[in-house]
């Protein structure tokens, strides 16, 4: 006697199965009925957490082919394990790109001024910066600009960005910048004192920045007024910097200026 299957339905009708894949965190995946694009950060009984790149969160279900890995339909399966993690993310909110191999250093180069800068914008863009072939060379103040723009000579194919501090019109800085008139250089910056007070408050579990008196160094008064040790700045900028993780710890102000150099300088001649 013939045995039959109980389903009856065409095989033209039965939905191709797809893969499925582990939403181990760092995944990037598109929930399609929403369009909401953002990497795995939680995996729960029956349900997803993603985050996109404004740190934006949902939860969604992990129903079947509910998913768009790279443009295919996936079920998404909770970890059986714990898989070693990979960045799907640079600190800047770029895509990583694994096992990408720094580019020969192009002519063009960034100056930042001061060495607490140079630090934070290695930090944050630095996988960016070696897979643009961008290499970022310290200013020490404002003061040299005009001297190194004259020995860069910058060209169509050498171009020359610069970050500058406290550039606010009517400063020193603002007209040492307006002094630079070359279409292949280009000076931008932000409009705090010190980098320190581009970095969010609330990654430092700080309410604000403090206000220290005009004519008072800056730094030994947001020291003090914090309660921190004054007495040896470096090492209070060195666990600052340890604060910062990503792009999401640093005021947009700062993150636009940099964003701006980069592409100008990698801009194709």
């Amino acid at each position: 006697m013939r045995q039959y299957s109980a389903d009856l339905t065409p095989p033209w009708k039965k939905p191709k199965p797809v893969p499925e894949v582990a939403a181990e965190p760092g995944l990037v995946v598109e929930e399609p009925g929403t369009g909401f694009c953002g990497a795995v950060i939680r995996c729960e009984a029956g349900t997803v957490t993603l985050e996109d790149r404004f740190g934006k969160h949902r939860v969604f279900p992990m129903e079947p082919r509910g998913f768009l890995l790279e443009g295919r339909v996936v079920t998404l399966v909770r970890p059986t394990g714990q898989a070693p993690l990979r960045p799907t993310r640079t600190a800047s909110g770029s895509v990583a790109v694994p096992g990408a191999r720094a580019r020969v250093a192009r002519a063009g180069r960034i100056y930042v001024e001061g060495r607490h800068d140079a630090e934070l914008v290695e930090k944050v863009w630095g996988d960016d910066l070696r897979i643009e072939g961008v290499v970022v060379e310290y200013l020490e103040g404002v003061d040299d600009l005009p001297r190194i723009v004259e020995e860069f000579d910058p060209g169509a194919d050498a171009r020359l960005g610069v970050l500058v501090d406290h550039l606010v019109p009517g400063t020193k800085e603002w007209r040492i910048a307006q002094a630079v008139t070359s279409e292949h250089a280009l000076v931008v910056g932000h409009p705090y004192i010190d980098i320190w007070e581009a970095v969010k408050p609330s990654s430092l579990g700080i309410e604000s920045w403090p206000r220290v008196p005009h004519g008072q160094d800056w730094k030994t008064g947001v020291c003090r007024a914090l309660g921190w040790p004054s007495e040896n700045t470096g090492a209070v900028w060195q666990a600052i910097l340890k604060r910062v993780n990503s792009y999401k710890d640093l005021e947009p102000e700062l993150l636009g200026r940099v964003e701006e150099l980069i592409d100008f300088v990698t801009a194709p001649t």
